[in-house]
Parts: structure tokens; C-alpha cells; sequence
């Protein structure tokens, strides 16, 4: 039984960057290479022990576990080969953004249990956030899971209605962190600051910040107010941030976005 609670093969169908940073991760952790088959189209090298392929084995041992992560459109093409392959035991996850566990079941009859899952890239550092929804109320299929996504950063289980929403915050939510910090440098650069100096206090100020907000007893906006003296520069600039058209009704324009793709990938997908 290997470090992640799943006792068998693994075959993760798709190796781009939200799997890759998976499975570096999980192989950082101890999860032995030879337990993993990654099935993608160009057959290229992974990691060292790791077998590539370009097509499911047609014969040996029905995979423990399958983890889908290819892009949400190219669903239909995998899925008639692979869904043979499956047996009831297999525990199927699903990456796929806006994918339903009812679409999935339509495609993949025979595994017993599939799990949504939503990363994002700091599961690369052990650091991110995976959201879960699962087809099985059965314990130990949610035990193991939420085992396997534990080396990733912090795991929680999500009703299914509101996964779209977990996945325009914390599957997207790095993207859109990435460019306040590049907008954070820019600002300081147009400002006078050296380019290069800018980018390196903004994504360092970024890094401390978001350290003592994960370690400090204080909400962040507790934080904010004690960092913004009355009548300070700080005070000053959060009032613009704070303006009725300024930083949360931003936020929440792009995450409503980031929603509404999700729901439209879902009703490509319910076909």
C-alpha cells in the first residue's frame, strides 16, 4: 500500500501542467514511480521510472485509480477507449473543469466511485487547495480521497452545486493573485522604482503578507486596518481599493466570469 491510501496501479490519462504539478508533488512524497502509467497522445517522458504511453494497456491489472486530466474538451476522444479498461473498484477523479460527476457517470459506467477534484498550482509546493465532490457517500472512498489529495495543501469537500464557485476561487484564483503582483510591480515601477527592484518587493510583499495572514489570530482586513493608520499613505490608498467601484466589485466580476465558463463547459459536456 503505497503513501497515498490507494493500494495498485495509478494511471493518470493527460500529464499537463495542473497533473504534472500533481504528480511532482505525490513523487516528492514518496509515492513510488512504478506504480504510475501516464497515458497521454505525444508519449513524452515524465519522470524517471514513470511508464509513458500513448493508449491504454490492452491487458494487465485494472488500475486502482485513474485520474483524468486532460483538457475538458477532449473528453469525448479518450473516453471510449479508457472506460473498458475501468473496473468497479477503480477509483476514478476527475481534474476536468466544469465536468459533472453525472457526465463522468454517463462515460464511465463501471467504477463503483468518482471524485471531482479541483487543484491548483500550488499543489506543485504542497500548498495548494483541492476542493472535492464525490457520486459515493461511502466513508471509505471519501477517506481515501481526501488521503491521496492531503500532500497537496488544504482538502475540502464541496456539494457539487457550488463547484463551479470553488473553482473560480481557488482552481483560478492563483492566476489572477499572479497578476495583482505583476500589477503590484507595475505600479511601483511607473512610480520611479527600478523595474526589477518593483517585481522583487511586490512578489516578496505578497510572499510575507500572505504568510502572516495564514499564522496571525486577525482576519485580513483586521490586518489591513492595523497596518493603515488614520490619516496615513496606507489609509489613503485603501480608500481607492475600497471605492465603490474598486477592488471587490472587480473581484467579484472576475470570478462571476470565471463561473459562467465553468457552466458552459458543464453544458458542453451534458451533451
Amino acid at each position: 500500500m503505497n503513501a497515498f491510501a490507494i493500494e495498485g496501479p495509478i494511471w493518470l490519462v493527460g500529464c499537463g501542467n495542473m497533473a504534472g504539478a500533481m504528480l511532482r508533488r505525490w513523487l516528492d512524497c514518496g509515492l513510488d514511480p512504478r506504480e504510475v502509467t501516464v497515458i497521454r497522445k505525444s508519449g513524452a517522458a515524465v519522470a524517471d521510472g514513470i511508464n509513458v504511453l500513448t493508449a491504454p494497456p490492452p491487458d494487465g491489472p485494472v488500475p486502482a485509480m485513474v485520474m483524468l486530466g486532460v483538457k475538458p474538451q477532449m473528453l469525448d476522444l479518450v473516453a471510449p477507449d479508457l472506460a473498458p479498461m475501468l473496473g468497479e473498484q477503480t477509483l476514478l477523479v476527475s481534474i476536468l473543469a466544469g465536468t459533472e460527476l453525472s457526465a463522468l457517470r454517463r462515460r464511465f459506467p463501471k467504477p463503483h466511485s468518482i471524485v471531482r477534484a479541483m487543484p491548483n498550482t500550488p499543489v506543485a509546493v504542497g500548498q495548494g487547495v483541492v476542493a472535492l465532490a464525490s457520486d459515493s457517500a461511502e466513508q471509505s472512498v471519501r477517506d481515501s480521497a481526501f488521503a491521496l489529495m492531503q500532500p497537496l495543501g488544504l482538502v475540502e469537500w464541496v456539494d457539487e452545486g457550488l463547484f463551479d464557485v470553488a473553482t473560480a476561487l481557488a482552481g483560478s484564483g492563483p492566476a489572477f493573485l499572479f497578476r495583482f503582483i505583476d500589477a503590484l510591480a507595475e505600479a511601483g515601477a511607473d512610480a520611479g522604482l527600478p523595474a526589477d527592484q518593483a517585481a522583487r518587493f511586490a512578489l516578496a510583499t505578497v510572499q510575507g503578507s500572505a504568510t502572516l495572514a495564514a499564522t496571525a489570530d486577525e482576519s485580513p482586513r483586521a490586518l489591513a486596518d492595523r497596518v493603515a493608520s488614520p490619516g496615513g499613505s496606507t489609509r489613503r490608498g485603501l480608500d481607492v481599493l475600497d471605492e465603490d467601484g474598486g477592488l471587490n466589485p472587480l473581484l467579484r466580476n472576475t470570478l462571476t466570469a470565471a463561473i459562467l465558463r465553468n457552466r458552459e463547459i458543464a453544458e458542453a459536456a451534458r451533451g
